[in-house]
């Protein structure tokens, strides 16, 4: 008979800790850098990474294999999902806005406003977007185009994604 704590799924959860530290090492040397972690109640457990020229399979399956090297199955069962961060998803660590640095960006405000520009300048509190806008002068007959810095805290962003344009 199996006992109430499977069912409940919460007390033989992998810890997230144990996790980051076995990736923290399992990238050192590389220049690879940690994106997310997520366990959940059923051990199945997400890591994302990312680098500044892009993340091949094979730099995937060598850390998929150094995390499994590191835990034991016969303790605790989980399943083991390691990826690149996806081109599209928003942004969720500063290595990924340093990486997107004179990249064009879009970038949703929690107040609701939502900005297409180029990611100027990034540190450890926020963000520089240089947006253009087209302004009419005063006695002007058509509008200008006009470049202008927005400076952006991390706390103040819903989301910021890598903007793909086709033309």
């Amino acid at each position: 008979m199996m006992s109430p704590r499977f069912f409940l799924g919460t007390e033989n959860m992998i810890d997230k800790q144990t996790i980051y530290s076995i990736v923290e090492q399992g990238l050192q040397g590389s220049d690879c850098f940690l994106v997310d972690i997520s366990v959940t109640p059923a051990n199945i457990i997400s890591v994302e990474i990312d680098n500044n020229t892009g993340v091949d399979i094979e730099r995937c399956e060598k850390l998929h294999r150094f995390i499994e090297a590191h835990l034991d199955r016969e303790v605790e069962d989980y399943e083991l999902e390691v990826g690149s961060a996806g081109l599209t998803s928003p942004f969720k660590v500063v290595a990924q806005y340093r990486k997107n640095l004179g990249n064009e960006v879009e970038t949703l405000t929690k107040d609701g406003r939502k900005l297409a520009g180029v990611l100027d300048r990034c540190d450890d509190e926020g963000f520089v977007l240089s947006v253009v806008k087209k302004v009419k002068p005063e006695g002007a007959k058509r509008k200008i185009e006009v470049t202008e810095e927005v400076p952006l805290r991390y706390d103040e962003v819903k989301y910021t994604k890598y903007l793909i344009r086709f033309k």
